[in-house]
């Protein structure tokens, strides 16, 4: 990281940056093409969960290649500057890198759904019907590294 005064590497602050993100954005190389889609999310132990329909390019391409980078930002403020190239941003981000695995068993596709429906505000217990968790696929990323930064 080249600025290294504005990194951020206290675990639970990174953490918490995760945890007020609204979107994750994952990063994908779709034969030697980037692919990037903003998702919703939620956090488990380690990893991040993500949901979308039962087919489509994300997971052709996860199917081919497991290798993810993900990103999360909170943007807090634009600061304006007197000239153009002086203005200037107040944020926290997280940039991280792991592997993508379509969760399959039941019981961890509902825990993940519970982490994403947290991540927004909901309280449970949640429960789901059969046929449409039948229809969601579960995205578990296991995360290998992360960077996080800040600034203001």
């Amino acid at each position: 990281m080249r600025r290294t005064d504005r990194e951020v590497k206290d675990p639970s602050a990174v953490r918490a940056i995760m945890e007020e993100a609204p979107v994750c954005r994952v990063g994908l190389s779709d034969n030697g093409m980037p692919y990037v889609v903003p998702m919703t999310f939620g956090l488990g132990e380690n990893c991040l969960y993500l949901h979308c329909a039962a087919d489509g390019r994300k997971l052709d391409i996860i199917r081919r290649n497991d290798r993810v980078c993900f990103e999360m930002d909170l943007l807090r403020e634009v600061v304006r500057g007197e000239a153009a190239c002086g203005f200037s941003a107040r944020y926290a981000s997280v940039i991280g890198f792991g592997r993508a695995v379509i969760v399959e068993e039941a019981a961890e596709k509902r825990a993940a759904l519970d982490r994403i429906m947290e991540h927004y505000g909901e309280q449970g217990p949640f429960t789901y019907q059969d046929d449409i968790l039948a229809k969601t696929t579960v995205i578990r990323i296991a995360i290998e590294s992360l960077t996080a930064k800040r600034r203001g």
